[in-house]
């Protein structure tokens, strides 16, 4: 088989409404920037020196490893030269999981799982990830192929993914926790903040109520998550009111359950951060 490879982009927006599947493979190093989407990844790491930042927790990654990421988290990979940077990308919209799932068993129960346990780390045996790899290929290929059934032959190949993503997933021993770097008191004051999103949150609050003083935390914050608390908390409100809009919810509710007391303000931050004003974005 001739393995296709993807010219890598910085486009974190999905064209198709299903799923789309890249394999990328980068000898320079590209600088990604915090990022958040609406879809489900799977990001299937196969070499490189790598780790990756996921809500303040860092995972030291090795070949075969996998990540699942939600349409609430922010994350960002740091990539470091010395090796070729080789993966594939998969991106899975909700809805079309969700109608997938009327004919069997929830596929998104690994993603439901490690948002809920926030450890996002799937590390399968070499057997199991060298058939994962397998499938990914046929993705690919049957995604560039004009042939009679491509299109369908994709589909059930992706299926096929899930199910033994999910398998990989439950069987992943709790052991792997090792390589992942974090800081208890931080991780507290991220899952605080994604529970009181609509609520005053400070400074001063968060070292509060989390018992941490304030430079401490400032400082802290920074080293975990790669971001200001400030730049966090932004980045975070305007990712579940973009979620709450495309839920239906009007772009005034968003705004204010969100925690932004300012609708201008919320406008122009929704623009800059996604590039459409949230009207523009509704619309879509």
């Amino acid at each position: 088989m001739n393995i296709h490879k993807d010219i890598f982009s910085q486009r974190q927006t999905m064209v198709r409404k299903d799923f789309e599947c890249y394999h990328y493979c980068d000898m320079i190093p590209p600088v990604v920037d915090f990022h958040e989407h609406e879809f489900y990844e799977v990001f299937f790491f196969l070499s490189g020196n790598v780790s990756y930042n996921i809500e303040g927790r860092t995972y030291l990654l090795r070949p075969g490893d996998i990540l699942l990421t939600d349409n609430k988290d922010i994350h960002r990979p740091e990539i470091r030269p010395g090796k070729p940077y080789e993966r594939f990308v998969l991106w899975i919209s909700p809805s079309y999981l969700a109608q997938v799932e009327t004919y069997g068993p929830s596929l998104t129960d690994c993603f439901t799982d490690a948002s809920a346990k926030k450890y996002k780390l799937i590390r399968p045996d070499s057997e199991l990830v060298a058939y994962l790899k397998s499938i990914l290929e046929k993705i690919v290929e049957n995604r560039d192929s004009q042939k009679f059934g491509s299109s369908i032959l994709e589909n059930i190949y992706l299926i096929e993914f899930m199910v033994y993503l999910n398998r990989a997933y439950f069987a992943t021993s709790d052991l792997i926790r090792k390589d992942i770097t974090e800081n208890e008191k931080i991780n507290e004051v991220v899952a605080y903040i994604n529970d009181h999103i609509s609520e005053d949150l400070t400074l001063d609050r968060l070292a509060d109520v989390c018992f941490i003083s304030k430079s401490h935390l400032s400082h802290q914050f920074k080293v975990f998550t790669g971001l200001t608390l400030f730049q966090f908390i932004i980045k975070k409100r305007l990712t579940i009111a973009r979620n709450m809009i495309r839920e239906g919810a009007t772009m005034m509710e968003a705004c204010m359950q969100c925690g932004f007391n300012d609708y201008s303000n919320f406008h122009k931050a929704f623009k800059k951060e996604f590039g459409l004003n949230p009207k523009e974005f509704k619309s879509l």
